[in-house]
């Protein structure tokens, strides 16, 4: 055989275990929004994001009545709330997702990887021709499928209800605070997979999520200067998009590759702890 054959023969080798490994990745990816469809989160997960989106400028709309009909407020009194922007009824509806939207998601997503380690599936899984690197990344895909889809149709909703009670708000605002918010939730969904690759018990994944979520954005928003570049100043600088334009840009790029370094370095240590761990054996 000559060498360029011999050559040729291997490239096309080399295309046919990308194509193949391709292949089980995408069946991988499958196989997950198939269990998120048995487990029902990819139809209830979507509806809180809707409810959340809808009830903030219903809420807002109707916040005088509501007051006016407690009943505890002394005979005579006026009550004479300013009507808000529609952009800061979006900046309001993105600090509900930044709350209660990261809670679902982290409950969501925190047996991932330890709950088929605990029951042994991720054991019988890997045995098989699939990489751990494809066995970490498919149920980030999924998880990334649902995240954003839930996100997209909860921040949408809110915009129509927006226009109808408040008054249109610009699509390029829209879409830009989608963004960075989306990028926030990404890499919440990403840290979260990689506690419930080092740690057995899915309980510890999400307390140890919620926990360095929190202490991320408290402390990016206490010290700008120091820590304006982390991924944890993303969800200020989402509320700023939807409310007012992004003010310091530099801090917001950084800000950005950081979480971009983040998300990939999350994936990586997670399949590399899993490699390690006895599932494989």
């Amino acid at each position: 055989m000559s060498i360029k054959a011999l050559g040729r023969s291997h490239l096309i080798a080399d295309k046919g275990a990308a194509s193949s490994s391709f292949t089980r990745f995408i069946v991988m990816v499958q196989k997950e929004l198939l269990e998120l469809v048995r487990s029902h989160k990819l139809f209830w997960v979507p509806l809180v994001y809707l409810l959340l989106g809808i009830m903030q400028p219903v809420s807002s709309y109707f916040m005088p009545v509501f007051l006016e009909q407690a009943g505890s407020l002394p005979e005579g009194t006026v009550i004479d709330i300013p009507k808000p922007l529609g952009s800061e009824v979006l900046a309001q509806t993105l600090q509900q997702f930044g709350t209660l939207g990261v809670l679902v998601l982290v409950l969501v997503c925190m047996g991932t990887v330890s709950g088929e380690r605990n029951n042994g599936t991720a054991s019988l899984i890997l045995v098989k021709p699939i990489s751990v690197l494809a066995f970490i990344g498919s149920k980030w895909t999924a998880m990334l499928l649902l995240t954003w889809g839930s996100l997209t149709a909860g921040y949408f909703a809110s915009w129509y209800y927006t226009g109808l009670l408040f008054g249109e708000v610009p699509l390029a605002k829209v879409i830009s605070s989608l963004l960075v918010m989306g990028l926030w939730l990404s890499f919440v969904i990403s840290v979260t997979i990689l506690f419930s690759a080092l740690l057995r018990s899915p309980a510890a994944a999400a307390f140890s999520t919620l926990s360095g979520a929190v202490a991320l954005s408290l402390l990016a928003g206490l010290f700008p200067k120091l820590l304006g570049w982390s991924p944890g100043a993303l969800s200020g600088f989402a509320y700023q998009s939807a409310a007012a334009g992004i003010v310091n840009g530099g801090r917001f790029g950084w800000s950005v590759t950081s979480a971009f370094v983040c998300i990939a370095a999350a994936i990586t240590i997670s399949a590399g702890v899993l490699r390690r761990s006895s599932a494989v054996d």
